[in-house]
């Protein structure tokens, strides 16, 4: 081959190469400006720092906002822990642990597990049990006794050692939601994840798209799925929570729980989505 012929050649190349990526470039941009979710932000928020709990307000039943009985929200090692050492027993002191900025369109990922023993005087149910409080209301509007905010709960259960006790469950402490568009008044309902005994760190994330569609997703797989979260108007504390006669909830706070297990984070991280993808 002439090495005329072969510059013309090499030319004809490199303008392809040049055209084939103008191509897939414009196809990756149309592909994320139409792909549901699409993040507005690359960056993961990390909402626990993993020296202390900057950004964060500890509410208690009994207590006033702000109040950390007990030294019962605290961190350990950089782990984010739920301790008891400090009670004598649990007499109902319900905790959350607030995160000071709301949230709408995001997905929230955490990492737990539970550790030692419940403390004497906490209830049966609330054995190796946990949550993630979502769409909440404020810590401000939090009354004195109430013993948990309005919101939709992500349940967080650790096995007994044997026998099925799923995680990354739903309850709705002054809330209902919709499933294959029905309204769902039951208070916990179970997921499809497995059960996770021991003390192993388990991996939750939970998909938020404002007041269309929640899922709660364990290893990569959706376990549960439901639509429209909203008040539930015959619930006192959701009476207050009532604005504009719309009962949707499409934003609000997120806090970790106190529920008298042992339990301990060591990540809590937050993607913002686009809320118009």
């Amino acid at each position: 081959m002439g090495k005329g012929k072969g510059r013309v050649i090499g030319r004809i190349c490199a303008l392809a190469l040049v055209i084939v990526m103008g191509q897939l470039r414009a196809q990756e941009s149309q592909t994320s400006a139409g792909m549901p979710g699409k993040t507005q932000d690359s960056e993961w928020i990390q909402l626990f720092n993993g020296e202390n709990l900057e950004g964060w307000i500890p509410k208690i039943t009994g207590f006033e906002m702000g109040e950390n009985f007990g030294d019962t929200f605290r961190v350990q090692d950089g782990i984010l822990t739920v301790c008891y050492d400090q009670y004598d027993e649990f007499r109902g002191r319900f905790g959350h642990l607030f995160y000071h900025e709301p949230f709408s369109h995001y997905i929230l990922r955490v990492e737990y597990r539970f550790v030692g023993e419940q403390i004497p005087g906490g209830p049966g149910w609330a054995f190796r049990n946990s949550g993630i409080m979502i769409h909440g209301q404020t810590v401000e509007s939090m009354e004195l006794l109430q013993d948990f905010p309005v919101s939709v709960e992500v349940q967080l259960l650790g096995g007994s050692g044997k026998g099925e006790r799923p995680t990354a469950n739903l309850c709705t402490p002054g809330t209902h939601v919709e499933m294959e568009g029905k309204l769902v008044t039951q208070h916990c309902i179970n997921s499809a994840s497995k059960t996770y005994h021991g003390d192993e760190w388990v991996l939750v994330e939970v998909h938020v798209h404002g007041n269309e569609v929640i899922r709660h997703v364990i290893e990569g797989e959706t376990v549960l799925e439901y639509n429209r979260p909203q008040l539930d108007v015959a619930d006192k504390h959701a009476k207050k929570q009532l604005a504009a006669g719309d009962p949707l909830i499409g934003s609000g706070t997120i806090s970790l729980q106190s529920e008298s297990h042992p339990v301990q984070f060591r990540k809590v991280e937050l993607l913002k989505l686009d809320p118009n993808h």
